[in-house]
């Protein structure tokens, strides 16, 4: 019976498969866009193995796109066309079809979504925080332009928490070159950094970290100076300590920092 069964399902894929190939070689547009749609609800419904399913629909879709352009079923079949891409995760062409979709249909009652969709694609283009970050600007782009057009949508708290994330990324990825800068010894450039951050970032989930290593950036950079140019350096070096503990008086390294101060205090008193 085992047997019997194996044997039967297999003929049943050979049969679909040849089924699918006559469809994809078929004049026949309204049969491709039938046999598409199906495709692509059963996969959205979770029947059967829906990534297949859904690759099945794109070839289809592939085809049909240019010959219904223009046409009332194109505008359907231009925003499943969209949507199969982004359900196989391809967010790249996902987003490009979303965007054609809302450029072409701006009045059609799926625009808020194909605008959210697209929008999303490049939030899944973003890549991590230590590389180029020109994907995640756009996707930042993106999302706070389809929040200034719907601003009453449903989806406006999701579009919400994607741009912080974003935005926090950026903010990571600037921290942690001014942090470099610092790790290096390279005192004035992880002060300069570190100064644009706060001034850019005043409310990152970095600001303190960045308050306290630049002021030790100051700190190292004034006790491995020149006596001569030490007072300056030192003076400098409490003023960011002071800005420090004002924001942060029971702060993570506020420890450290009143420890680098009494050092400070010492060495003013020498000098």
């Amino acid at each position: 019976m085992k047997k019997i069964i194996f044997f039967l399902s297999v003929a049943l894929l050979l049969t679909s498969c040849g089924e699918y190939q006559k469809v994809l070689k078929s004049k026949d547009t309204s049969l491709k866009y039938t046999t598409a749609e199906t495709l692509y609800n059963e996969a959205k419904a979770g029947e059967g193995n829906s990534r297949r399913k859904f690759r099945k629909a794109l070839r289809i879709f592939e085809q049909l796109v240019p010959e219904f352009r223009g046409k009332p079923q194109g505008q359907k079949l231009m925003f499943l066309f969209a949507d199969t891409y982004y359900e196989l995760n391809d967010y790249f062409l996902a987003g490009y079809q979303f965007e054609r979709f809302v450029e072409t249909y701006p009045e059609s009652e799926k625009i808020e979504e194909a605008a959210f969709k697209g929008a999303k694609s490049y939030y899944f283009l973003s890549p991590p925080y230590y590389l180029d970050q020109t994907e995640t600007e756009k996707g930042i782009s993106k999302l706070q332009a389809f929040i200034n057009r719907f601003p009453e949508s449903d989806r406006m708290d999701e579009a919400n928490e994607l741009v912080t994330e974003l935005r926090v990324k950026l903010e990571k990825k600037a921290y942690e070159i001014a942090k470099q800068y610092h790790h290096t010894e390279s005192y004035i450039a992880a002060i300069t950094a570190f100064d644009n951050f706060i001034t850019e970032y005043p409310g990152s989930p970095f600001r303190e970290k960045a308050l306290y290593y630049r002021f030790e950036s100051a700190y190292l950079y004034a006790i491995n100076s020149y006596a001569y140019a030490m007072p300056e350096r030192l003076a400098t070096a409490r003023e960011y300590y002071e800005d420090y503990k004002r924001y942060y008086p029971q702060g993570e390294f506020i420890a450290l920092a009143d420890a680098a101060l009494k050092d400070i205090e010492t060495k003013e008193q020498q000098l």
